[in-house]
């Protein structure tokens, strides 16, 4: 005779484990999420942790820091715009390159 309970014991340890992968699954999304705020990849919160560090000087100053004339404060941090020039820098060398090649085995083939 069969137990009329065991199937419900057997629904219950099914959600109970997909309670358990929701729970873990918020647990790496809040690590996640602090960790792109450590890294300043969430946008809005780069002008909240850029005050909360102070000024370059006192940056500078802080313990464990550089020293100060390993700091370079002249030069400006390569932004997107200057990574896309670069890049479209090199595409255009990487094709007069297959020019030049094509080139010279056409007047090879002659």
């Amino acid at each position: 005779m069969a137990r009329p309970h065991s199937g419900l014991r057997s629904r219950q340890q099914g959600w109970l484990g997909l309670v358990v992968i929701l729970v873990a699954l918020a647990i790496v999304a809040v690590l996640a999420k602090d960790a792109l705020k450590h890294y300043g990849l969430v946008p809005g919160t780069a002008a909240a942790t850029k005050a909360k560090a102070g000024s370059a000087g006192e940056r500078a100053r802080a313990p464990g820091a550089v020293g100060a004339e390993a700091l370079d404060l002249s030069t400006a941090p390569s932004t997107p715009a200057n990574a896309l020039e670069r890049a479209r820098g090199v595409e255009d060398m990487v094709k007069q390159q297959a020019d030049e090649r094509a080139r010279r085995l056409d007047a090879g083939a002659r």
